[in-house]
């Protein structure tokens, strides 16, 4: 049964006059591959959002859809767009907003005004408008063109053609898109980007004149009970241009600030918004919309309930608020109405079903990782999620019963493995796992030793409760080998033996460990060392010893950090970037070690020697393939199968993805 205080969670609310039957919201992330050429949304659009509302989410949001391809060209497909092809947007959106009602859920279409300054070149090409000519935020040399006064009066006029289409469809309410995260409605809102002197610039009225024309030309043609919500950002973190401001870093806003913010909020309400869905920041801080791992849990709630004191609607929160606990004490609190979930509810459609039945143990965790949501979005242009590889693909990669079982052994527990074993448990395969340490997890154990990491530890006991509910037999301190192989007699081998970290000869009397071995604490750094390797666990090693007191150098052979391997979701490289050098860790490039003296280590910086001193250093330059096991059985046995780290040393995205497919086609 459910805890007592989760239930203001399942309390109804209403947006306007539609009242909503819980107080989750699926937050909106772009819909990438998710629609078709003429702007409908296709086949796994519609399984995608059915799958959340299956899942007992209250409010469904869809991600970015445009209103008009003209002014600002897309290419198709990328997001939808109603106003392209009207029946087609009807008929398919029909389809799916009926399925979403057969679950209890309501279903709001997100209106966006465009991208501006922030395009994405793979979309929209290395061109741009915005309010006035500004540079790109990410392509040097490219100036925005500026809109005319007809084009902005043509965007008011295409966002309430979309609305009426949308609720044609089927859809209850729409989202506008956005005075938030520095899209092209924002970049109007903000004096920083909007250099004007016609209506829709200057004081701040004139600069929200934009948004505000759009709720009331929709209000106006879909009627004043149709409800309208708003994506909006209080605080935009703009330290200066393409710079963002990190939390506890004093700073000049050069955005929107918190006082503008209120009044703007209440400009916005009073114009006839019903709720506002927000957040902070933009995308010259898109760490603060985007949040990394390296963020606290409930980043907004502070910035949110300075919006509940200021205005009459609900207000909506996301930002890793997925724990029911931080959920309801939130709302109880009075910081927020309903709770957003955009990543949580890729990684696992089923939250608040799980709440509703105190199962919230068995909720695959996100990772804050965002290489398949946001890292795929922006380079792909495709949603997807990196524990959970049927995302956005639900119908097409849907676990099916076997046709025939099979007696499978896994040898290698780490996350390939683990995944490998759920999935054919879950088709009905008698599977054995061998693991030759004492537990699960692999290089995910030492990985998710900083605090900041500690949903890799929550994934690996997410595998342990979800193999044992399976009944998977597991052989902990078991060494496999040829003749273990041959004991077992399955009929399919899996070798995800995964990686072993690459080792350095350093000539000299100084302590030099492994990453691994420092993260489990199994060596001392002592007070001052070195980390040789400046990518993601390099450079996340670095940071959780500094913020244990310990002085730290990075030494990396290339010319900046965090250039090999990933690539890293931007939001996340650019936030570890910058805490690197916000908590004032020192950073050698172009630098390798020569030896260790009894001061410290030698270090060679462009052709120039010196002596960093330093108790120790740590190796952190990478992972070599474990795969001798499969080389010994490759022909002894008739079908053995390499997955994860041990087939190709990548991410967690790959190995939990690569074993899914070969698990999925056993």
């Amino acid at each position: 049964m459910m805890q007592e205080k989760y239930k203001v969670l399942f309390e109804p609310i209403k947006i306007g006059k539609l009242e909503i039957k819980n107080r989750f919201v699926l937050a909106p992330m772009g819909p990438g591959g998710l629609c078709n050429p003429d702007g409908s949304f296709n086949e796994r659009g519609e399984e995608f959002y059915v799958e959340r509302a299956k899942g007992g989410t209250g409010l469904i949001m869809t991600g970015v859809t445009m209103v008009e391809n003209d002014i600002e060209k897309c290419a198709l497909p990328s997001m939808p767009c109603p106003t392209i092809n009207p029946l087609s947007f009807i008929t398919r959106g029909k389809a799916m907003t009926e399925r979403v009602h057969a679950y209890g859920s309501k279903i709001f279409l997100q209106l966006s005004g465009g991208f501006g300054r922030v395009s994405i070149p793979s979309i929209v090409g290395d061109v741009a408008v915005a309010p006035s000519p500004i540079p790109h935020r990410f392509l040097k040399g490219v100036t925005c063109r500026e809109l005319t006064n007809a084009e902005v009066k043509e965007y008011v006029r295409k966002f309430g053609e979309s609305a009426e289409i949308a609720k044609k469809a089927g859809f209850d309410g729409v989202e506008i898109h956005a005075v938030h995260e520095g899209y092209l409605i924002d970049q109007f809102a903000i004096a920083l980007f909007n250099n004007r002197t016609d209506e829709y610039g200057g004081s701040l009225e004139n600069r929200l004149r934009f948004a505000c024309e759009i709720v009331q030309e929709i209000k106006k043609r879909c009627g004043e009970d149709f409800p309208v919500s708003l994506r909006y950002s209080i605080k935009s973190f703009i330290k200066d241009w393409c710079k963002g401001g990190l939390p506890n870093e004093e700073f000049q806003e050069m955005g929107r600030d918190i006082p503008e913010g209120i009044e703007a909020a209440k400009i916005l309400v009073d114009a006839g918004y019903d709720a506002l869905n927000a957040d902070v920041g933009s995308y010259d801080s898109w760490y603060w919309s985007h949040p990394p791992m390296y963020q606290e849990k409930g980043l907004y709630l502070p910035y949110n309930e300075i919006l509940k004191n200021n205005v009459n609607v609900p207000i909506i929160s996301a930002g890793r608020m997925e724990d029911p606990d931080l959920a309801s004490e939130a709302i109880v609190a009075g910081k927020t109405d309903m709770i957003g979930l955009a990543r949580p509810l890729l990684a696992d459609a089923e939250i608040p079903n799980k709440i509703l039945v105190d199962d919230y143990k068995s909720v695959r965790p996100c990772l804050s990782c965002q290489e398949g949501c946001m890292g795929r979005l922006q380079t792909y242009a495709n949603i997807s999620c990196a524990v959970n590889p049927a995302c956005g693909r639900e119908k097409e990669l849907e676990i099916k019963k076997a046709d025939e079982k099979k007696k499978v052994l896994i040898i290698g527990g780490g996350v390939a493995g683990c995944e490998a074993a759920r999935v054919l448990a879950l088709r009905g395969h008698n599977v054995v796992l061998i693991e030759k340490s004492e537990r699960l997890g692999g290089n995910l154990i030492p990985a998710g030793a900083p605090d900041f990491k500690e949903d890799d530890l929550a994934l690996v006991k997410w595998y342990e409760l979800e193999l044992e509910k399976l009944g998977v037999k597991i052989d902990f301190k078991t060494c496999a080998t040829a003749e273990t192989v041959k004991k077992y007699e399955a009929d399919t081998v899996i070798i995800a033996t995964g990686s072993r970290p690459r080792k350095l000869s350093i000539e000299g009397p100084k302590k030099v460990f492994t990453a691994e071995e420092v993260l489990l604490k199994k060596e001392d750094v002592g007070q001052s060392t070195i980390v040789i390797g400046g990518g993601l666990v390099g450079c996340e090693t670095a940071l959780w010893l500094k913020d244990q007191g310990k002085d730290v150098t990075i030494v990396e052979m290339m010319d900046d950090i965090l250039k090999v391997g990933g690539p890293l979701c931007h939001a996340n490289h650019d936030m570890l970037k910058d805490l690197v050098e916000f908590k004032k860790i020192n950073v050698k490039c172009g630098a390798k070690i020569i030896k260790s003296v009894e001061e410290g280590f030698v270090i060679e910086v462009h052709g120039k020697e010196e002596v960093i001193k330093s108790d120790s250093a740590i190796l952190a330059i990478g992972y070599n393939s474990e795969k001798s096991l499969y080389d010994e059985i490759k022909f002894l046995h008739p079908r053995v199968r390499m997955i994860g780290d041990a087939n190709k040393v990548q991410n967690i995205m790959y190995a939990i993805w690569d074993a899914y497919e070969v698990a999925r086609n056993i």
